[in-house]
């Protein structure tokens, strides 16, 4: 398939710029493939959409300080930004300005924290080996900035706004944005309501957000990332599946997560393991029934993975009622709930 199959026009005054409050007071598209009807709602009635006995599998990964600004040797900046954590000292990162970070060049980021360049990688970015005296990830804190996505172009007043209520395991490069949607009293009330709550964990990095860049995206591959599916989760699907009840991904990781994990059909595999799985229509879904997610970008790997879900041209007149509707878009903007994936996908 082509890379311009997957492209829409989008007015730049409809890419959320700030998170609404509260979570859950955005707008909610609710999408029935099977049907082929649109629906628009709002994100605090999603349990109108269910049915006890559901299961959704949210990503608990935390987002963690990975952008630290330091200079050279020379005096010069330079920019380090924290993809995947390789050993205790060791990282795959993205720096600026990537041409005049070569091998042997040290960067320093105050009295407490430098790295050294020790190698590049095969995605234009470089492996660092860090150098501190105390907690890493304490000095992570204080040194750090937490990341956003270059389309936000507002500072957050508070952190904690790019993070799901439910994170816990840090190592995100970029946070799981459909779960920001969710506020600890919701998920309360769903689990209060019968519907199940388990959690995986993928720590997001450079293969969810990694621009596509070939004609043709069957050319296009991944980033690895790293995930765990706890046993407990592993146990829920398989009950959920059994009795006939739906498997429900809060967001593209955690279906990612779950088809990577798949072992057979209602079935996954329990523990930690990396992942370049790129799902694009044509993909047969072993695991997951159902899934919530945000409006994503044009030609992104996020938006071929909702068109293997729920047909292309369904979700590009979806998007294309969106627009018309003033949807918020990306990672601070409204939710779409594809109630059943489409058969044969």
């Amino acid at each position: 398939m082509l890379l311009s199959d997957f492209d829409y026009e989008l007015p730049d005054e409809l890419i959320a710029q700030r998170p609404i409050e509260p979570r859950n007071a955005s707008r909610l598209m609710v999408l029935d493939p099977a049907r082929q009807t649109i629906t628009h709602e709002k994100f605090f009635n999603l349990q109108k959409f269910l049915t006890a006995g559901d299961t959704l599998i949210f990503n608990d990964t935390r987002v963690i300080p990975a952008r630290l600004i330091g200079h050279k040797s020379t005096g010069a900046r330079a920019e380090i930004f924290l993809l995947r954590r390789l050993d205790a000292v060791t990282w795959e990162t993205l720096v600026k300005p990537g041409r005049k970070i070569t091998e042997g060049a040290e960067i320093f980021f105050g009295d407490e924290l430098s790295c050294t360049v020790v190698g590049r990688t095969d995605f234009g970015g470089r492996i660092v080996k860090f150098k501190f005296s105390g907690v890493f990830e304490e000095i992570l804190d204080r040194l750090g900035e937490t990341p956003l996505p270059p389309y936000i172009h507002e500072q957050l007043a508070d952190s904690e706004r790019y993070q799901t209520v439910y994170s816990r395991e840090r190592g995100s490069a970029a946070a799981p944005t459909a779960g920001l949607h969710f506020t600890t009293d919701q998920m309360r009330d769903l689990k209060n309501f019968g519907v199940n709550l388990g959690f995986v964990t993928l720590h997001v990095g450079l293969g969810t957000f990694r621009p596509v860049t070939v004609d043709t995206i069957e050319d296009h591959h991944m980033h690895e990332e790293f995930y765990t599916v706890p046993k407990e989760t592993a146990d829920l699907i398989r009950r959920t599946k059994e009795r006939g009840s739906r498997v429900i991904a809060v967001g593209t990781t955690s279906i990612r997560t779950l088809e990577a994990a798949a072992v057979d059909e209602g079935n996954v595999a329990v523990g930690s393991n990396s992942t370049k799985i790129f799902i694009y229509p044509g993909y047969k879904f072993r695991i997951v029934d159902a899934l919530i997610t945000n409006f994503h970008l044009p030609k992104s790997t996020l938006l071929m993975l909702v068109s293997a879900f729920a047909g292309r041209q369904f979700i590009l007149q979806a998007y294309r009622a969106a627009v018309d509707e003033s949807y918020r878009f990306f990672s601070f903007g409204d939710a779409m709930f594809i109630t059943n994936r489409k058969r044969g996908s």
